[in-house]
């Protein structure tokens, strides 16, 4: 973990975290998912089921009766929240700069990643944004190795 700064516990598009990481300055922001698709469209399987063969089948087993309430009462509180706009999915997209000098605006991201759903602290916002760290470095060493290459060139040519 590389991120010492974390997502709060209800984030807003727009809002970032910063880090310093092997000379680079990487910024991760949420950026709202522009699919308009609920959580029951997206997730195969979001209603629960008794059904064996279908998705989000609850398994057999004793209370599976009391299970599938629960789950249907937990997926109809999300779904509620859902449509109050309580949460959203966004993306986490890292940006990453040397020296002042943004190489690279959206240099890497992760989308449908949810924001402020019901019962989370958002921790896992930050926990994707560590997740990419190691890609964003990457992509911010060959940008800066590209950068020096052509300036090197325009230098010889004068």
């Amino acid at each position: 973990m590389a991120f010492t700064e974390r997502f709060s516990d209800f984030v807003c598009e727009g809002d970032c975290i910063a880090c310093e990481q092997g000379g680079f300055r990487v910024v991760a922001r949420i950026v709202c998912d522009d699919s308009p698709d609920g959580p029951d469209q997206r997730q195969d399987g979001f209603w629960p089921s008794l059904y064996k063969d279908a998705p989000g089948f609850i398994g057999p087993g004793p209370n599976h009766r009391e299970r599938f309430a629960k789950a249907q009462a937990e997926a109809e509180t999300i779904m509620e929240a859902w449509r109050r706009d309580d949460w959203f999915y966004c993306g986490i997209v890292l940006s990453v700069s040397l020296e002042g000098v943004i190489l690279d605006e959206h240099a890497i991201s992760l989308w449908g990643v949810e924001a402020n759903y019901p019962g989370s602290d958002n921790a896992y916002l930050t926990d994707v944004a560590d997740d990419l760290l190691p890609d964003v470095i990457a992509i911010g060493r060959r940008a800066a190795q590209r950068l020096c290459v052509t300036l090197s060139n325009l230098g010889a040519r004068t």
